[in-house]
């Protein structure tokens, strides 16, 4: 069981933030009698699993899609086909813009390269 300054610390971010996945549905913590939060394993595998998609570049949206459908399906199976779908869509989009950072950074390299001889005349 943890407190909400206690996540925030825990995973770098802020309580503003926690409060937020919990008003989207994403984060369910019980309350104490004086109605503070408590956050068993259960929100702390959550939290853990939305800031990694968030980090991979996924909405809000389709991580708690993602969340929410182990709810449904315990065995996780549906859970897995959409995180596969999405995972592979991701990495198209990740690919493609490598690709477009290498066009960019060749375009640079010709550029900087023209510029010395120029430089040298």
């Amino acid at each position: 069981m943890d407190t909400i300054s206690g996540l925030a610390e825990q995973f770098g971010v802020s309580t503003r933030t926690i409060r937020y996945y919990e008003e989207l549905g994403l984060l369910k913590p019980s309350r104490t009698e004086g109605g503070r939060r408590i956050y068993n394993a259960r929100d702390v595998t959550r939290l853990k699993l939305i800031i990694r998609g968030k980090r991979f570049g996924f909405s809000l949206d389709e991580i708690k899609e993602m969340i929410l459908l182990f709810d449904e399906d315990q065995t996780g199976e549906k859970q897995l086909k959409v995180t596969i779908q999405y995972g592979q869509e991701k990495l198209a989009e990740v690919n493609e813009r490598i690709c477009e950072l290498v066009e960019i950074r060749e375009e640079i390299e010709r550029l900087v390269t023209e510029f010395k001889g120029r430089l040298s005349e």
